[in-house]
């Protein structure tokens, strides 16, 4: 019913930054939230970012001052904006959305970060 894709995952230098973007597909999206989580191994998938499809973002306490959430005017595009990236930011990022029945994840894009 909803699609959700996510790219812009890759290598970044510590320090550095990347936008990740989620693009979504199906017309329940639009009146959705859209949220970012990440994994980092050995921990729980995590909360990151929110924003609604009215503009309002939320963010993680661990991820403020260096995450910027944003959705495209189209409403079907998220971006998360990483700044000063971690090596411990490194993980795998999903874009998620939900109704009262259903969660919808996607499939995940890779950060790695070096030193």
């Amino acid at each position: 019913q909803v699609q959700l894709v996510e790219s812009g995952g890759g290598l970044v230098q510590a320090g550095g930054s990347l936008r990740l973007s989620c693009a979504a597909s199906g017309e329940i999206f639009s009146f959705l939230p859209l949220a970012w989580f990440r994994q980092i191994q050995g921990n729980q998938r995590e909360f990151v970012a929110r924003v609604t499809i009215g503009g309002v973002t939320n963010y993680a306490d661990f991820v403020k001052g260096r995450v910027t959430v944003s959705r495209a005017a189209n409403k079907l595009t998220a971006d998360l904006q990483m700044n000063d990236v971690q090596p411990d930011d490194a993980g795998t990022y999903y874009c998620k959305t939900w109704n009262p029945i259903a969660d919808y994840w996607g499939q995940g894009t890779q950060v790695t970060v070096y030193s």
